[in-house]
């Protein structure tokens, strides 16, 4: 008796554990602009990824129902969202539960920034001017100068390295893979049936958006077959004719969701093959394409994502909340040319 005893209470010890259990919190931007303040959340019992959702979770859900989900995959299959953050907790803040690929971490979002913008700087909108209201300015020639030198020193030591047989680690801030996307799926809808759960009946697993920017774009691709994903979102991606993470052109044929492509024009290094992406796909899947000049960084580092995460949050009202006039910005060309004029789109099969 005192041995079923002691498994019975270990049984539900592990249980506990499954639950979510928030060990880390902070605001972005006061929450967001939308309905719903929104918060960046740590959790113990999901350690590789971060949550992005609204505050005061359960009484959003008791007044507006079920939230629907997002998982999301980083630039550079990087294993950290912190780039994406204004954009993640604004949509959030429009009553999302968002699972980002990447530990929990408090960086400083214009730091991550400052360097990136720096060295590949988007000519064509002119002045860059980050969240903070900091202006960024390009690398001058000296710099430039002085950042190939560093390269190539730190190359050069690393080839020491290798020739005297030492183990060159693989960085931990690539180490992630598609099918993490599904992993974090599959927590979120455990989560929204574990009696206990802070998220016990609050999430619409129905009704669910698989998002990643450049690299994790293909990352997104690669687990776009799974039934339970709704739409997709490519932020500055495209697969065409490469194969990255996985994913080739092959892997356009296991789409089955409507497809939003937001890509930074010409000077977008992803324009290339998202442009191929909307040939390949072929004549029975949505899909919509908007181009800006913003380049491959888009606008992220700008105020609550700035104009990008607008677009994100229309096509998610759209497609997973069924608000219908959020539709127009996508298959309205007045209404596009009235509220961004810079922006270009083409569309098919709706």
């Amino acid at each position: 008796m005192k041995k079923l005893l002691m498994t019975a209470v270990m049984a539900l010890a592990s249980v506990g554990l499954m639950n979510a259990q928030t060990t880390q919190r902070q605001i972005v931007e006061d929450g967001g602009t939308g309905p719903f303040k929104s918060e960046v959340v740590g959790d113990a019992s999901c350690p590789k990824f971060t949550i992005y959702r609204p505050q005061n979770l359960k009484k959003v859900v008791k007044k507006n129902g079920a939230l629907p989900v997002i998982v999301y995959a980083n630039g550079a299959c990087y294993n950290n969202n912190v780039e994406m953050r204004l954009l993640l907790s604004e949509v959030a803040s429009y009553g999302y539960v968002i699972a980002a690929i990447g530990p929990y971490d408090e960086d400083d979002v214009m730091e991550q920034w400052r360097d990136v913008l720096r060295a590949n700087y988007p000519k064509t909108k002119g002045e860059v001017i980050m969240a903070n209201g900091e202006k960024i300015l390009p690398y001058t020639e000296e710099d430039l100068k002085a950042l190939q030198e560093e390269t190539e020193k730190r190359i050069e030591e690393m080839n020491k390295k290798i020739e005297n047989g030492e183990e060159i680690p693989t960085p931990h801030f690539i180490e992630t893979y598609p099918e993490m996307l599904l992993e974090a799926l599959d927590w979120l809808t455990e989560q929204n049936v574990a009696p206990g759960s802070e998220y016990y009946h609050c999430l619409d697993i129905r009704h669910v958006a698989a998002m990643g920017q450049s690299c994790g774009g293909a990352q997104v691709l690669g687990i776009a077959y799974d039934a339970r994903i709704t739409t997709c979102v490519m932020l500055n991606s495209g697969i065409g004719d490469m194969s990255m993470m996985g994913s080739t052109q092959e892997t356009l044929k296991t789409i089955h969701t409507p497809m939003f492509y937001m890509i930074g024009g010409p000077d977008d290094i992803a324009y290339e093959n998202a442009q191929m992406d909307y040939e390949y796909l072929g004549d029975k899947i949505p899909v919509v394409m908007l181009n800006s000049k913003d380049g491959h960084n888009g606008t992220y580092y700008e105020k609550h994502g700035g104009n990008y995460a607008k677009a994100v949050v229309k096509w998610l009202e759209w497609q997973l909340k069924g608000k219908k006039k959020q539709s127009a910005l996508f298959l309205n060309d007045k209404y596009l040319k009235k509220t961004f004029p810079e922006w270009q789109v083409v569309r098919k099969n709706f």
